[in-house]
């Protein structure tokens, strides 16, 4: 049974470009594995904590080697159980708009918080860092309002810190097979808005195809 944790991080429902993209993906491989499991996470339907003085000085001591009072490891057990999810899932679907050529601040919050030593990345002076999540599929839905072609007056190299950054920390953490679904040009009007919809959707059609017939002939 393969496991789908579904990040979600626009506040628009119906209306968000990147979640209608990215449940065309899962609907369409759903059709083929109808034994999917699927997880969402809406991290704003969730009360993300604080990383606040007890979850920082757990943090330092788990670096230092300190034993940790009740109260950090209250706070460390709710970054791990958020890590959960991570671990849990075969394939990371991540939907997320560019807010100010970036990502939504609770993505980043999120981030922040579950990216911890021994959580999602392990480090030694010898080694160096090490993902935890291997052997993971990471399919990314990045929606943008304006274009960012090389042509255009936003051109990526100079104003995308959302595609860069989110497939850096995928890596970070472990997942390499990092698959990205683009949906531009959303503010154009309704007729390019639509398109471009369209377009990315049947990107996702191929992908969810295409990962499929991977790990048929992976399997056989």
């Amino acid at each position: 049974m393969t496991k789908l944790l579904h990040i979600v991080s626009s506040p628009r429902k119906e209306r968000s470009a990147s979640r209608e993209v990215a449940e065309a993906f899962v609907q369409s491989y759903r059709a083929r594995r109808p034994d999917l499991e699927i997880s969402t996470l809406d991290l704003w339907d969730v009360d993300l904590p604080e990383f606040g003085e007890d979850a920082m000085l757990a943090k330092y001591a788990g670096l230092s080697g300190t034993p940790l009072t009740p109260s950090q490891q209250q706070a460390w057990a709710t970054l791990q159980e958020l890590a959960q999810q991570l671990h849990w899932a075969d394939i990371v679907l991540l939907s997320t708009p560019l807010w100010n050529f970036s990502i939504p601040y609770k993505l980043k919050h999120f981030i922040d918080l579950v990216s911890q030593k021994d959580i999602l990345f392990s480090f030694d002076p010898e080694h160096g860092f090490g993902g935890l999540l291997r052997d993971k599929i990471a399919v990314v839905v990045h929606a943008r309002g304006l274009d960012y072609a090389a042509q255009s007056i936003t051109p990526a190299q100079r104003f995308d810190f959302q595609k860069p950054f989110i497939e850096a920390w995928l890596r970070f953490i472990g997942i390499e097979d990092v698959r990205s679904l683009i949906i531009q040009k959303t503010l154009f009007g309704p007729d390019i808005d639509h398109a471009a919809r369209q377009d990315a959707r049947e990107a996702a059609l191929r992908l969810a195809e295409d990962l499929l017939s991977r790990t048929t002939e992976a399997i056989a």
